[in-house]
């Protein structure tokens, strides 16, 4: 491995880690593909690379493919709904909205309902901007194959999701105070003020902590959920505002014991989604900030 390698592999890390993270949904898995994809660019001749971008791009896309079909397989024994891990950075969402929503967990979770090919095409063209030729020879298809991919992922993922709204964090901090305020007082009108009529708390367990196995939907369901929650932390527990994946979120405590991650998505200054990591797996770098970018 020479100076060189590692200089241009360590320049385009924040965009390497974003793309394997979109096309993943986890980020210690990104890191294991960036691992893996390091040791093999360090063989690489660099006189025959044209393009170091295009290149490692490529090769990313490549490895975060081969997990990601091992990913689905063992999703098919996941106990209760799969979320993507939630995801650190120190970004200002509004200084970049088009990586803001890329990296948002409901623009992810969309993601999630497209095959492994699509999810890449999307990711590398609407995200990145990667031409139809450039992504053809990244994934063996030919570039009409790609064209049609790109054109039929994009119409899926406009159809799925809700228009994203770049939060400031301002904003996002005194909603997520004022809704933890609400909750610990009982205030179920206040907190219902909030929330949209269909709102939705999704948690992702696996089985492995105490959570809901399916999607509670409704606003009174939701907060009288949130306000049980709240009372269970009861003394012991406490509650940290943070940013996630460009969004407002809870980090939830025992003691010094991290007990989960909450995302609250906004749409129209009310909480449409709530996506609550419970997963202790999915938890266990979860407070290690990433640098992204594109």
């Amino acid at each position: 491995m020479s100076d060189e390698h590692a200089e241009r592999f360590t320049a385009l890390r924040p965009l390497l880690f974003t793309i394997a993270y979109e096309i993943l949904g986890s980020a210690t898995e990104s890191d294991d593909v960036l691992q893996e994809s390091y040791l093999r660019w360090a063989h690489v001749e660099l006189a025959t690379v044209a393009d170091t971008k295009a290149y490692l791009a490529q090769l990313v896309t490549r490895q975060a493919l081969n997990a990601l079909r091992a990913q689905s397989r063992r999703k098919e024994t996941y106990v209760g709904p799969w979320l993507p891990e939630p995801l650190l950075t120190d970004v200002d969402p509004s200084a970049d909205v088009v990586l803001a929503e890329s990296v948002s967990m409901a623009m992810l979770v969309v993601l999630e309902t497209l095959s492994p090919d699509e999810r890449a095409v999307f990711v590398l063209r609407e995200v990145f901007g990667f031409d139809h030729d450039e992504i053809a020879a990244t994934i063996g298809k030919s570039t009409a194959a790609v064209r049609q991919m790109a054109h039929r992922a994009r119409e899926h993922v406009q159809s799925r999701r809700k228009r994203f709204e770049p939060v400031d964090p301002q904003f996002s901090t005194e909603l997520t105070t004022r809704f933890f305020t609400a909750a610990a007082t009982g205030d179920l009108d206040g907190l219902m003020a909030m929330l949209a009529p269909d709102v939705v708390w999704t948690a992702d367990s696996d089985g492995k902590a105490s959570a809901a196995r399916r999607p509670v939907a409704g606003a009174e369901r939701v907060a009288r959920l949130v306000m049980g929650l709240v009372r269970l932390g009861g003394a012991g527990g406490r509650v940290e505002p943070a940013i996630y994946n460009s969004a407002p979120a809870l980090v939830l405590y025992t003691g010094e014991h991290l007990e989960g991650v909450v995302l609250i998505e906004v749409v129209d200054g009310r909480i449409a989604n709530f996506y609550a990591m419970r997963n202790p797996e999915k938890l266990a770098t979860v407070t290690v900030p990433r640098r992204i970018g594109r």
